[in-house]
């Protein structure tokens, strides 16, 4: 395997030149330094974005100088670009602290240079490397001799004898469990391997890169859903593609089902379903070049219009924090760079065996979403019959996501974070309990009806519980209805049907109202019997939920404790027009 032909008489112009002003606002400036002390904060208070942000900093600035050099041959960008090579070279470590076993294996909270972990971010520096080696090649040569055998070294030494060596890395998947990372760090490394000068060890490389996506592979569901959500699609699927399109493999089966998956979840705008970690509004520059070349590869007309509708026409065609790799690429894809947006709008209804995930639309008003699965999925929530209701594509009852990252955030106290909790999903609390965390706590009995699905939730909890949960959307009327229906087996606290709004909400007896975001209308719920409701305002601090939802988001704690043991209620969500 060879990376692409770098040809820079096709770079798309526009682009370059907002690649060049981001550029030039940032070239006379200081280069970001990662500091000893931001990466000992994950350590010792949790704190891992500080250190991070940092580093994405760096990655950006070199990405936008490596293009810029590459595609316009000026000295200056060569040199920024060089520079920006050197720092990542010196750089004590390229693994996020997150994930570095430094602290475990030596006690030490700052890196340990003579061992090397491989992680996401190790992976992506070196890929990076090996992007800015292909396209500026012997011109870094010519001006700075020596720095691409220092690239070479600093590769081989962090990522490529390491992951050689050492066959104990969870994402190597060779216990039969893999995630977003499997595809992520073996597609790096793939790239990386490149740089390898021994033909041998290059075909090594490459075999075992291709044996760790080959595993991915084998773990995906024949739907092509992605348990972590659309977010997470980017990382996983999506790379994982990439690297079958470097490695000159066809796209089908499994495979050609999850091109498939980012329209199939898209809910309007700039609006998509997320369930697990993922946010309801995620970051509106994604790779769409990826998406596009992969649904050309897979003859997926579908999932090309979707990504094409991401075009701005005239615009740039990507944007250097998808990566260098991605950028590039996109630079100089003419069917890409030709493509002619149109509108974008929701797919269709989906049903995903793999994840009891469905979605049912009214084209003119409502969409409903709902969750079976189980409570041990990648990136988990505690949300097994969770519903989503979107009005024009914009979510009313809502999944909130997750905050910033922490220590917290993958550690055995997960689930103290508010987000991850059933009791701020649209979920009963049952006798005073929430839903536990692993895989036996899972939906029962789940059945896909015409726009609806019907399942029992009670082995979401602790104890003995009988609880089945109905949604169904009734395009006739343009109504959704959720029926929930329980026979409790003891237990004294309350018990109570929640769900999480997102907009402006007015509560009165039986009845709620609320105005969605994005002005896209209001919706009504109503309830019988009209049992008493209360309202919980959470007020949010954290930029990645309130970037998605703004300064709150509002419980509706419908109580049910009255109708006794075994009971039923009704809720029906419709639009007010």
């Amino acid at each position: 395997m060879e990376l692409p032909v770098w040809d820079p008489s096709t770079v798309d112009g526009p682009t370059l030149d907002a690649l060049r002003e981001r550029a030039s606002a940032t070239r006379d400036t200081p280069w970001p330094v990662p500091l000893a002390s931001q990466y000992a904060r994950y350590f010792r208070d949790g704190d891992r974005d500080s250190y991070e942000q940092v580093i994405w900093a760096r990655d950006q600035r070199v990405s936008r100088a490596v293009a810029l050099a590459a595609a316009t041959g000026e000295e200056a960008w060569l040199d920024e670009a060089a520079d920006g090579i050197a720092l990542f070279c010196e750089q004590s470590s390229w693994c996020w602290p997150a994930h570095d076993d430094t602290f475990t294996r030596h006690g030490a909270v700052v890196p340990t240079v003579t061992d090397p972990y491989l992680d996401l971010g190790a992976s992506e520096v070196a890929a990076q490397l090996a992007w800015a080696d292909h396209v500026l090649g012997d011109r870094l040569d010519e001006r700075l001799p020596g720095l691409r055998a220092r690239i070479r070294h600093e590769v081989d030494v962090r990522v490529l004898t390491p992951f050689e060596r050492r066959r104990d890395w969870h994402w190597l998947g060779l216990g039969g469990k893999v995630g977003n990372w499997t595809p992520w760090i073996h597609g790096n490394v793939l790239v990386a391997s490149v740089l390898a000068t021994d033909p041998a060890r290059r075909a090594t490389l490459q075999g075992l890169a291709a044996g760790g996506l080959e595993r991915y592979i084998a773990a995906l569901p024949d739907d092509g859903a992605i348990d972590e959500g659309y977010s997470y699609w980017w990382n996983g699927a999506g790379r994982l593609l990439e690297a079958l399109e470097l490695l000159d493999r066809p796209i089908e089966g499994r495979v050609r089902a999850t091109v498939a998956f980012p329209h199939s979840v898209h809910l309007g705008g700039p609006w998509y379903l997320n369930h697990a970690d993922g946010q309801a509004r995620p970051a509106i520059d994604q790779p769409w070049a990826l998406l596009h070349r992969a649904a050309r590869r897979a003859g997926d007309a579908e999932a090309e219009a979707h990504a094409v509708a991401h075009r701005v026409p005239g615009g740039p065609v990507a944007h250097e924090n998808q990566g260098l790799g991605r950028l590039l690429r996109a630079l100089t894809d003419p069917a890409w760079r030709a493509a002619v947006p149109r509108p974008l709008t929701g797919g269709g209804d989906a049903w995903f065996p793999s994840t009891q995930v469905l979605l049912a639309r009214d084209a003119a008003g409502l969409t409903l979403a709902v969750k079976g699965g189980h409570n041990d999925e990648h990136h988990n929530h505690n949300d097994v019959g969770s519903v989503v209701v979107a009005l024009r594509g914009v979510p009313v009852l809502v999944d909130p996501g997750r905050p910033t990252y922490t220590a917290l955030t993958f550690s055995p106290r997960r689930y103290e974070i508010w987000t991850m909790q059933s009791g701020w999903h649209n979920v009963p609390r049952i006798a005073g309990a929430e839903q536990a965390a692993g895989p036996g706590f899972a939906a029962r009995d789940v059945a896909v009806e015409d726009a609806g699905l019907t399942l029992e939730l009670g082995g979401a909890y602790p104890g003995d519980h009988r609880w089945r949960r109905k949604a169904r959307l009734d395009r006739a009327t343009g109504r959704v209805t959720v029926t929930d229906a329980w026979e409790l087996a003891g237990g004294g606290g309350t018990t109570e049907i929640r769900w999480m709004a997102a907009g402006v909400v007015r509560l009165a007896e039986g009845r709620a109202e609320v105005d969605a975001l994005d002005g896209a209308g209001t919706v009504a719920l109503t309830w019988t019997p009209a049992v008493p409701c209360a309202a919980v305002v959470r007020e949010l601090d954290d930029p990645m939920l309130s970037g998605v939802w703004g300064a709150r988001l509002t419980r509706l704690d419908i109580d049910v404790s009255g109708l006794g043991p075994a009971g039923t209620l009704e809720l029906t969500i419709e639009e007010l027009r």
